[in-house]
This record gives structure tokens, sequence and C-alpha cells, in this order.
């Protein structure tokens, strides 16, 4: 199954959601977040992102976020022989859709993640990969969410990610 298949099916998945489950049930939320990660290839050193996350609840325990935001994996310099090349850093703009689950019937407190979606890259030639995202969470009463996670990237047989540490705050709409 092709990458644009896969994401177009997830996208036609969320918006039949959307529209089956109660409006007036549900509860819904904007949150501001920035993640600090390590790569998982040896060309890049760092990444770094912001996002903005819509999120609306279906009940206290399950929510569906829409995520995006922009994300750079800054890249390391390299040798070869006696001569140090500059890397090339790479941004990309993640645009995506998932559940999270609380574990706690509140809707707060420790919860797991799992988005997936499309990163546009915004490198000449970068072109479009499949991008998913588990994670797990903490997210207080008071708005702030603590997250680890890990997102992955695949593109014409390749792929590359990172691990990172989200921290961000919501805030009800």
């Amino acid at each position: 199954m092709k990458t644009i298949t896969k994401i177009l099916a997830t996208s036609a998945a969320a918006v039949a959601l959307f529209f089956t489950t109660n409006a007036n049930a549900q509860s819904q939320k904007l949150g501001i977040g920035l993640t600090a990660g390590i790569p998982t290839s040896d060309a890049y050193k760092f990444a770094a992102g912001a996002d903005l996350r819509y999120q609306f609840d279906v009940d206290k325990q399950l929510s569906i976020p829409v995520t995006a935001g922009y994300t750079r994996l800054f890249a390391k310099d390299y040798t070869i022989g006696n001569v140090t090349y500059e890397g090339v850093d790479y941004g990309y703009i993640p645009v995506k859709v998932g559940a999270k689950y609380f574990f706690d019937d509140s809707g707060s407190g420790v919860y797991g993640l799992a988005e997936l979606g499309a990163g546009f890259g915004t490198n000449d030639g970068a072109g479009t990969s499949f991008v998913y995202s588990p994670a797990l969470g903490y997210a207080w009463s008071s708005g702030l969410d603590l997250g680890v996670k890990y997102e992955g990237l695949a593109q014409n047989g390749t792929s590359t990610g990172f691990f990172g540490l989200r921290i961000a705050y919501g805030f009800g709409l």
C-alpha cells in the first residue's frame, strides 16, 4: 500500500469519526507544544519542533487529536579525508491525526497516544513522508502536558526519526 493511500485512509477514518460522534457531548481543547529530541540517524545531532494540537474528547478517557507544526532535524558536519562538509538540516511540517487514551477515567493523568499522518518536507525536493508517532505522557487538569514520544518518517524505502520530550499547555475552547 502506498504511503499516500495510508494517509488518505487514516484521514477518511478520522473524518468519519468526527461526524459519527455526538458533538454536544464533546469538549474541545487547543494545545501549544514544544518538542526537543535525539535523532535516530547518525546524520543528525538534534531535533526541535513546535506544534498546535486541536483535541476533542469522545468521552473522558478517549480523545481525538489533530496536530500540525514544524520540526527541524539539525545535521552533523562530516569529514571525508581532510575535508569537512557542512551537513544539511531537514525541516518538515507534520500533519497528524490520532487517538489519545487516558488510563484514569478523570480525563487527566497518564495517557497513551498514537498519531499517523504526513510530513511535508520544507527542503528543496524533499517531498512528503509518512509520519507515525507513538507517545506516553501525563496531563494535569491545569492544562500542562508532558510526554515522551518517538516520531518516525518513512519515504521511498528510507526512514529516520527521533525520540523526544514534548511539553505543552492546553486550554478548553
